[in-house]
């Protein structure tokens, strides 16, 4: 297709003010090859800048992750920031997918350059870290470039609120509207990237890893005999988690495999360990040691999840639903005690389970939004959790989701099981027992054609169903995002479009699990998907 006057204007004047040579030169090169389809997709408009910050595969252009878009995003960040405090402190974390570091770096010296105080953190670390760092430094915001669990193309930058910015129970947290709006304006104000200034004149190398261990290790149980295989995934959580749970006396073997940071992520089809088959390498490790359970982080390590022996499942091992994983992290905090007034939370879309368990232990329980960027913002919060394998443990510490941390409360929970003589699988049937069994599994369509998401999300609107495997409809309600079911049956189903990529999703939940493989029939046969 031929190259509109609109498009190779802007694709020239983007070129001709981008300060990295490799983009620049990749840019020049579609223009003289007149590659309208390259051209098209670098430039399909800017990036959105929003409550999850930005994501995108690392390239050259507008629409992609790179030193012009980091370098023109941060002067917008600390435009915003200057408007509302004076000499704003800000730190600033990476983790290893490609360009990390280099997007750390300009952001750096973008902030140092505007008159605010940059607060670098050792490259190739966790996002707790920089979450810690935020409230352990009294910082006015945090940065960090990751792009969590998505596939190696891509990379992102995700921003916290503290300090004099953000107080209280929001401090330490992922921004929330109107504050993304207003960094969006000010982002689209900035002047081109090579017009930004840059210096390392108020740059300073911080490095709080090790008050970090130190708070962590302040949630070891009193039960450490276990034997512990550790993945990192190719992600940046090895060198810490091996550190706090050695220290916490833990006996810890990690999967080698997996152990070191790689950014294209080799043993992995995509590096999530929610993903069918992503925990393979973990699980025949275990085997092989003998451990007692399988621990694995997510590349930047924010998220957690959990494998037990199980002669019944496949390979001799099963992985725990993030669901599960809450309401046995839950459940064991509480037995251990929470402050007077404390409260634990969870998503919309994750599992009833744990507000029963908080009501059997009288403590108050919120359900909030989706996204931690909701739960951690729950009053005297002691605890919260989100379906997809994100735990706070420790929300005075860092107030969002801390894959390493868990994995320390995680591990001495296994450890009080192991010396009673029992699995984590015989505490969760016995947590069942207690407060009502309550099962999930999702369901997820994944479209080409985003209408028909919007035409499903209408029919859901306007004609619910009316029954589900057999169950009648007692209840419906609509939330912000979408609707929630009830049957008679006390089945619940929550549908949602994805807001990350383009995904119907749907949460199934029953006190009867054989039930859920026929409410799932009966959604697909609903949607016609």
């Amino acid at each position: 297709m031929p190259i509109s006057e609109e498009l190779l204007t802007t694709a020239c004047t983007w070129a001709e003010h981008d300060p990295d040579p490799e983009t620049r030169d990749q840019i020049n090169a579609w223009i003289a090859a007149e590659d309208a389809e390259a051209l098209a997709a670098a430039f399909a408009g800017p990036l959105a800048f929003g409550t999850a910050g930005l994501r995108a595969a690392v390239g050259a252009g507008e629409s992609r992750m790179n030193r012009a878009v980091v370098i023109r995003t941060t002067h917008g960040l600390v435009t915003w920031l200057k408007n509302q405090v004076d000499t704003p402190k800000v730190v600033i974390g990476c983790d290893a997918r490609h360009g990390s570091a280099q997007f750390q770096q300009d952001a750096a010296e973008v902030i140092s350059a505007a008159g605010g105080q940059a607060l670098v953190l050792p490259a190739k670390n966790p996002t707790p870290l920089t979450a810690f760092t935020v409230k352990a430094l009294g910082a006015d915001a945090g940065i960090m470039v990751t792009a969590s669990h998505n596939p190696p193309a891509d990379n992102g930058y995700k921003v916290y609120l503290g300090g004099r910015v953000a107080t209280g129970d929001a401090e330490g947290v992922q921004l929330v509207s109107p504050a993304d709006t207003e960094i969006a304006a000010a982002i689209a104000a900035a002047p081109c990237a090579d017009e930004v200034a840059r210096d390392d004149a108020r740059i300073e190398h911080v490095d709080t890893r090790a008050e970090y261990l130190a708070r962590a290790a302040m949630l070891v149980g009193p039960n450490t005999d276990v034997t512990i295989a550790l993945t990192a995934m190719h992600g940046v959580g090895a060198t810490l988690g091996e550190a706090l749970l050695t220290r916490c006396g833990f006996t810890v073997s990690l999967v080698p495999e997996q152990a070191e940071p790689d950014p294209d992520f080799p043993t992995v089809s995509f590096p999530n360990p929610e993903e069918p088959g992503a925990l393979d390498l973990g699980k025949a490790h275990a085997k092989k040691i003998g451990a007692d359970i399988l621990i694995a982080y997510d590349p930047d390590a924010d998220r957690c999840a959990a494998a037990v022996p199980d002669a019944a499942a496949e390979g001799g091992w099963r992985q725990l639903t993030g669901d599960e994983t809450g309401a046995l992290l839950g459940d064991y905090l509480a037995r251990r005690g929470v402050p007077e007034g404390a409260s634990f939370a969870n998503s919309l879309v994750s599992s009833r389970l744990l507000g029963r368990v908080a009501a059997h232990y009288g403590i108050h329980h919120e359900e909030t939004l989706t996204g931690f960027k909701w739960i951690a913002r729950t009053p005297s919060l002691a605890f919260g959790y989100e379906e997809a394998i994100g735990f706070c443990p420790d929300p005075q510490a860092v107030r969002d989701k801390d894959g390493i941390a868990t994995s320390v409360v995680l591990a001495s929970l296994a450890a009080e099981c192991k010396t009673a003589g029992i699995t984590l699988l015989d505490r969760l049937a016995e947590i069942h027992e207690t407060v009502g069994a309550l099962y999930t599994q999702p369901l997820t369509f994944r479209v080409e054609d985003l209408s028909i998401i919007s035409t499903a999300m209408e029919k859901v609107s306007t004609t619910p169903p009316t029954e589900l495997a057999g169950s009648p409809i007692a209840k419906v309600e609509k939330f912000a995002q979408g609707s929630k079911f009830f049957t008679e049956n006390d089945d619940r189903v929550i549908v949602r479009p994805s807001g990350t990529e383009p995904k119907l999703k749907c949460y199934l939940e029953s006190p009867d699990r054989e039930r859920l493989d026929a409410i799932a029939a009966d959604l697909r046969e609903y949607f016609g998907i």
